[in-house]
């Protein structure tokens, strides 16, 4: 298997992968994350604890109490393939046009490690009150940490117990970047390494966004729009009523789910495209807010969905009664053939 070690003398050179290399690496166990969580936290108490080594998914957790109230804080320890665009997302702001939150911010660290610090809340439209403060790392090589925080004993489903999160910015950092975690993602079996996505994105970024605004009918100004996330786009019009969020997904092959998402009530067009369409509720929680959807499939199982709202975001208020654009209009956007040409 490539592993083997010589007792003595020059040993053969090993015909190992770079995975096989790292995973060669002793386990972490449950144990010694627990032991590291808590060597690395400020002094406080530190209660129901529960973790997994790097056998399964390394991760810790527990509820920590500085003397202001109990708090729950995680770390997650992964891999990531070095290098993707899969990698940079998991340290990229997320667009507040969709998650709400109080600040962000991603710094390239000395050894080419890339830091996001994100400070908001667990639910898009903060509904509870419940903030969620996280810093999460990734190395060149592919190691990715996680640490999250909440002003709660639990992240979903309890009262909130502080005004914030214990572990300000810099102490979040600390933790994250410490050198523990690396050894333990070192560890974590090749078998398990995530594999780069086959259809990894070609073409310019933003061309999503960039087509679709090019595709919208006359009447209506973008005030915002999207731009590096191949297969995703938005844009924010106003047709002079409000602001109204657009936004369209670009799937190159879902013939596995055709048959489900497109049923006999599907409308079918001269060149085989089906379509469907329908009117939903917005997020849950968020005043008024409607969702008008028209979901395309091409014969070479190519779709398109687009959803227009009455708000400028997921998780605001409806600010219209109605979506910019009527449910003709966004069939007529997603059935362009323009999108053929994005590869």
């Amino acid at each position: 298997d490539g592993r083997r070690q010589s007792a003595g003398g020059s040993p053969k050179p090993a015909l190992t992968t770079a995975a096989e290399t790292e995973a060669a690496k002793p386990a972490v166990s449950a144990a010694a994350l627990t032991r590291t969580f808590e060597k690395l936290l400020p002094p406080g108490r530190l209660t129901r604890t529960a973790a997994r080594g790097t056998d399964d998914h390394p991760y810790v957790q527990g509820v920590y109490d500085d003397g202001k109230g109990e708090a729950a804080i995680s770390v997650s320890v992964n891999r990531v393939p070095a290098g993707t665009q899969e990698a940079s997302q998991n340290t990229t702001c997320p667009d507040k046009v969709f998650i709400a939150y109080d600040s962000c911010g991603t710094t390239k660290l000395a050894d080419g490690s890339a830091l996001m610090i994100l400070k908001g809340y667990e639910y898009p439209n903060k509904r509870s009150g419940t903030r969620l403060w996280q810093a999460d790392l990734v190395t060149p090589s592919g190691q990715y940490i996680s640490v999250m925080e909440w002003n709660a004993a639990a992240e979903k489903d309890a009262p909130v117990t502080r005004a914030e999160p214990p572990l300000p910015a810099e102490r979040l950092k600390a933790l994250v970047t410490a050198p523990q975690w690396r050894t333990a993602a070192d560890a974590i079996p090749a078998s398990q390494w995530p594999k780069p996505a086959p259809n990894e994105p070609k073409g310019p970024a933003g061309s999503v966004s960039a087509t679709l605004a090019g595709l919208l009918p006359k009447g209506v100004e973008v005030t915002d729009k999207g731009s590096a996330d191949p297969g995703f786009g938005y844009v924010v019009v106003d047709d002079g009523r409000g602001a109204s969020l657009v936004q369209l997904n670009d799937q190159p092959d879902m013939r596995d789910v055709e048959g489900q998402l497109f049923g006999a009530d599907a409308k079918v067009l001269p060149d085989g495209t089906k379509v469907v369409a329908h009117k939903s509720p917005g997020e849950k929680g968020v005043s008024g807010i409607v969702m008008w959807t028209v979901d395309t499939i091409r014969p070479d199982g190519r779709r398109v969905v687009i959803s227009a709202f009455n708000s400028g975001a997921q998780n605001t208020p409806a600010t219209r009664a109605t979506p910019a654009l009527t449910l003709k209009q966004l069939e007529k956007i997603a059935t362009d053939p323009k999108w053929l040409a994005l590869g």
